[in-house]
């Protein structure tokens, strides 16, 4: 069997970093193609380049197949080269339930509740942020963001990693959502200490040798 032809168009401080992780893990060789922010956002050849025609990352290309979305092309790189099914929680069907409730959590939950927040600052009118009314907003909306991470500390309970002792899709979908809460201070100020099996995964997600592989290859930075 050919090596594959994979590229990964990765645009900085976005969620891109889960697919270079997966990657890594999977052991597959990729060409990877970075893009910076400009006024936060892809720049203008993001989108004739990746294929994407949203302009949004990820984008992945494996040969004649382009694949969006960081959901989907986990599912895909999984189904396709993950052959014993390790990254999907293996042959037991709980473990394999609870990886796909993370990987879809990771945006169906995580980063709906964040970026209500995030959204809310940068679309708020002038008059709305000075009033203090976008404070008592935040405050508001931070509670489900507690919540999520109520949550996910006790879904650790007793776990090095989210469905167990090595790093499955669960970690490389859920790892960035939760960094993006801590960088962005999402959850009212509150700090990740308060939530010691997170802050103690979150460690452990970036001590593997994948992580830092992908952190060093696509120049990554929260």
């Amino acid at each position: 069997m050919s090596s594959p032809d994979i590229t990964l168009c990765f645009l900085q401080a976005s969620r891109s970093i889960r697919i270079a992780w997966l990657l890594e893990e999977l052991s597959l060789h990729y060409s990877s193609i970075f893009f910076p922010r400009e006024n936060n956002t892809a720049p203008a050849d993001f989108r004739s380049r990746s294929g994407n025609n949203l302009g949004k990352a990820p984008s992945l290309t494996d040969g004649q197949f382009v694949i969006n979305e960081s959901g989907a092309i986990t599912e895909y790189l999984i189904e396709k080269y993950d052959k014993d099914g390790k990254l999907m929680g293996g042959k037991d069907e709980a473990v394999r339930n609870k990886v796909r409730m993370f990987i879809h959590a990771a945006e169906g939950t995580l980063m709906v509740h964040c970026l209500a927040i995030t959204y809310a600052r940068w679309f708020a009118p002038e008059s709305v942020q000075k009033s203090g009314e976008l404070k008592e907003l935040e405050k508001g909306l931070a509670v489900n963001v507690g919540k999520d991470l109520d949550w996910l500390n006790s879904e650790l309970e007793g776990k090095k990693f989210l469905a167990g002792d090595h790093v499955t899709a669960a970690d490389t979908m859920v790892l960035f959502s939760i960094q993006f809460i801590f960088a962005r201070d999402l959850v009212g100020g509150r700090k990740v200490s308060e939530w010691k099996n997170v802050e103690k995964w979150i460690k452990d997600c970036e001590a593997t040798e994948s992580w830092k592989k992908a952190v060093e290859k696509t120049g990554h930075k929260m």
